[in-house]
């Protein structure tokens, strides 16, 4: 009696890539017959002679991929993937829900753009308003919109209720 294990069902995964080749993995990987997505957004970026609005990643540095995480060999050896984005050492797979969700969002035609994902007790970075310039941590997300941030001055700290589009994660 053959008795084989059944083959893992494909699940999707984020990889981590090299920067910007984010469109050569892509095409890489469905040139091996993997089904792939790279959610896009529109950008308009200025130089000092011209504006162009360009085509942009949505989530800079990855690529998501659906494929046997017992078959992933070919996978991270395709150029420019760093790795299989996992916790600890195992690959950590993405619900086909979110992926679709996601997928119906960007072809909706409505604007989508990179959005942080604040957290309390994350330094964050006022960037719009008279705060612009201000960083503090995040103390607690008042409502959808509005964050409560805790500024240190002379060893007190002092609450404000800022606007969530103002606040960006502050670089480490």
């Amino acid at each position: 009696m053959n008795s084989e294990l059944p083959d893992s069902p494909l699940e999707w995964f984020a990889l981590r890539v090299k920067p910007r080749t984010e469109r050569v993995v892509t095409e890489s990987l469905a040139g091996k017959c993997y089904e792939t997505f790279l959610p896009l957004h529109t950008e308009r970026r200025r130089w000092s002679d011209r504006v162009k609005t360009m085509q942009m990643p949505l989530f800079a540095g990855y690529v998501f991929c659906r494929f046997d995480v017992q078959h992933r060999l070919p996978i991270l050896t395709t150029p420019g993937v760093l790795h299989v984005v996992s916790t600890g050492q195992i690959p950590q797979p993405i619900d086909d829900e979110e992926i679709e969700s996601l997928r119906l969002l960007v072809e909706s035609g409505l604007p989508v753009e990179p959005w942080p994902f604040h957290y309390v007790g994350q330094r964050i970075r006022i960037i719009g308003g008279p705060l612009a310039g201000t960083s503090g941590i995040l103390q607690s997300v008042k409502s959808k919109n509005r964050l409560i941030v805790s500024i240190s001055l002379l060893q007190r700290s002092v609450a404000v209720e800022v606007p969530e589009s103002s606040a960006w994660p502050a670089s480490a």
